[in-house]
C-alpha cells in the first residue's frame, strides 16, 4: 500500500489533509483506475463526481460509491473525522471513549457513540474468525466475568448482571473471544470446538465444564488454581489469557463508564484486534483503512 504509516497526529493530517484525499484513498484501495465497470463490464477511467461521494465510468456513466459497504456509508460526518477517529483507536492502548471522540471531533455524543460502535464492528470484521491452534500448538482457554453493577431484585436477591466471556489464545499467536450465556459444559465445549482446531494441546483450569476436552480431539492439560498453583508440573498455565483479561478490563474500567452485556462483545473484539497485532501496531491504521467487504457482499 502506498500510504506511509502515520504515527503522529501531524503525520496523520499530512497523509489525509481533507475529505477529498480520504475519498480518493478509499477509491484507490477498493477499485483503482482501470477497474472494470459493474454495469458495462469495460475497464474504465473513473471520473470524480463533485456533487456526491462518487466516481463515474468513462463509458456508460455508471456511478461507483467508495463508501458503500464501509463504516462510512450512511454518514454526514466528514470522512477525515472518521479516519482520524480510527487513527485514535489505533494509537491508544485502552481504546477511546465516545466522550473523547465528541470532544476531539466536535460531533454530538450520539454521533461519537455510533462512530465508535461502527469502528469496533469494523475491527471485528477485519480481525476475522479463523480458528487458532492445531497439531503441536498450545492453546490456553479461560472464561471471565465482565461488567455490570450488582443490583438487588424484588426478593432482596443479588442479581449480578455480569457477562461471561470465553477466551482462547494460541501461545505466541492470536486470541479469540466469544460472549457466552453461561459456563455450562454444553455451552463452552461447542464454542471451543468452533474456534480451536483439533489436535491442539489445550491448557485450562479445573472448571468442571472443561473436564472432558480430552475426549473432543484435544490433548488436555490442567492447572489447579484452587491449590494456589499457577503453573502445573507439566508446564500448563493460562497466564497469557489472564494477561489479556486484565488488559480488556483495564480498557473497559479505565475508558468507558459502563458497558452493557449487549455491547460487550464489540469491546472484547476491539481488545482482541489490538492483541493480535501487538507485534505490528503500525499496521493497524493502514489495514483498517484498506480492508472492506467486497461490494457484492452486504
Amino acid at each position: 500500500m502506498g500510504m506511509t504509516k502515520p504515527q503522529t497526529i501531524s503525520q496523520f493530517f499530512k497523509c489525509f489533509p481533507d475529505d477529498e484525499t480520504c475519498l480518493n484513498h478509499l477509491f484507490e484501495v477498493r477499485f483503482g483506475q482501470g477497474f472494470e465497470c459493474p454495469s458495462c463490464e469495460r475497464s474504465s477511467n473513473w471520473y470524480r463526481i463533485k456533487a456526491e461521494r462518487a466516481y463515474s465510468c468513462q463509458w456508460c456513466g455508471h456511478h461507483l460509491h467508495p463508501t458503500v459497504g464501509t463504516p462510512f456509508e450512511k454518514t454526514r460526518t466528514p470522512l477525515q473525522s472518521w479516519f482520524y477517529a480510527i487513527f485514535l483507536f489505533t494509537t491508544t492502548r485502552n481504546g477511546v471513549a465516545a466522550k473523547e471522540l465528541q470532544r476531539q471531533l466536535g460531533v454530538t455524543y450520539k454521533t461519537a457513540w455510533r462512530m465508535a460502535d461502527l469502528i469496533r464492528k469494523h475491527m471485528a470484521d477485519v480481525d476475522g474468525e479463523t480458528p487458532i491452534g492445531g497439531e503441536g500448538k498450545e492453546v490456553e482457554i479461560d472464561e471471565t466475568l465482565i461488567g455490570g453493577v450488582a443490583r438487588t431484585g424484588k426478593q432482596g436477591r443479588n442479581l449480578s448482571n455480569k457477562t461471561v466471556v470465553l477466551g482462547m489464545v494460541e501461545r505466541g499467536g492470536d486470541v479469540v473471544t466469544t460472549v457466552v450465556p453461561d459456563v455450562k459444559r454444553a455451552t463452552l465445549v461447542p464454542a471451543i470446538k468452533a474456534h480451536v482446531a483439533e489436535g491442539s494441546t489445550v491448557n485450562t483450569d479445573h472448571l468442571h465444564s472443561y473436564a472432558k476436552l480430552g475426549e473432543e480431539g484435544y490433548r488436555h492439560d490442567r492447572v489447579n488454581h484452587n491449590v494456589g498453583s499457577y503453573i502445573s508440573d507439566t508446564g500448563a498455565h493460562v497466564q497469557t489469557i489472564e494477561g489479556f483479561w486484565s488488559q480488556l478490563k483495564r480498557s473497559i474500567n479505565g475508558t468507558h463508564i459502563h458497558v452493557s452485556g449487549k455491547h460487550l462483545w464489540k469491546y472484547a473484539k476491539e481488545a482482541e484486534y489490538r492483541f493480535n497485532r501487538r507485534n505490528r501496531p503500525e499496521a493497524m491504521l493502514p489495514e483498517l483503512l484498506s480492508t472492506f467487504r467486497p461490494l457484492s457482499a452486504e
